[in-house]
């Protein structure tokens, strides 16, 4: 009979292997441009944020935007548009975009070699909903109201957009981890005008069904810029290593590039 230590061994290290988080060589000059663009990403969004707070809790500033902005969303309606609006409210909804979310994540988790960077993706997610859920009550700004809303009433608090804060998460934190592996100006572009892109088509349609203000979406995509400079540092601080540096463990010597 064959001794089976040999094929357990195996596949412990081959998990291990998998939970071992992946790193990569850039120079010097590389990983500080992350660290800078991860602190002017914070800074800007955090900013952002709190004027927009200020506006809403004092109801000056951007504040006054909102009713003008809504005025002209509710002039663009057309049954045509209102049934892709609806579609896009759907798909990344409270129902859709966590089911997204988790099929991402898993299938990434399975077919990479490492799972770093799924995780740092659920990790973003998670966070998005949690600020969402604890600012929401806390700001307790009014909705739109009801007889304007498209796709049914919802009497929850509106600051900040939950559909746009877990839409930006979701595509800014993916456009990040997919470009700093490939390292390619064109791929980088690509995938944050797409990101970008999806972003703008969820704040149209908040805006359009008439859930959200103006000032609720763009406080959402600030969030979500504060949001995404901790994951680029959290991942820069943990898999990027200088060329040459010494490292301690099993992958100091090798930068992997992952799926």
């Amino acid at each position: 009979m064959s001794d089976p230590t040999p094929r357990r061994s195996g596949r412990w290290s081959e998990w291990h292997e998998k939970f071992v988080v992946e790193e990569r060589s850039l120079p010097a000059s590389a990983r500080r441009r992350l660290y800078i663009t991860a602190a002017v990403l914070a800074v800007v969004g955090l900013t952002v944020f709190l004027i927009l707070l200020v506006a809403v809790a004092t109801h000056t500033g951007a504040q006054r935007w909102d009713q003008p902005v809504e005025d002209w969303f509710d002039a663009q309606r057309s049954k045509e548009a209102t049934g892709f609006m609806i579609v896009l409210a759907i798909i990344f909804g409270p129902i859709a975009m966590p089911v997204i979310v988790l099929v991402v994540v898993v299938v990434w988790t399975v077919m990479a070699r490492h799972i770093w960077r799924p995780f740092l993706l659920a990790v973003g997610m998670l966070t998005g909903v949690l600020l969402a859920g604890a600012l929401a009550p806390l700001v307790r700004h009014p909705r739109p109201p009801v007889a304007e809303m498209l796709f049914g009433p919802d009497h929850s608090f509106s600051f900040p957009s939950g559909h746009v804060l877990g839409t930006s998460d979701f595509l800014l934190i993916l456009a990040f981890l997919l470009a700093s592996r490939r390292q390619r100006p064109w791929f980088t572009v690509t995938v944050f005008a797409l990101a970008i892109a999806g972003i703008v088509l969820q704040v149209y349609s908040r805006l359009y069904l008439g859930y959200h203000w103006i000032t609720d979406t763009s406080a959402s995509v600030a969030l979500s810029l504060v949001v995404l400079g901790g994951i680029i540092a959290l991942d820069t601080v943990r898999t990027v290593r200088v060329d040459g540096e010494k490292v301690d463990g099993d992958l100091s010597q090798k930068q992997v590039h992952g799926t």
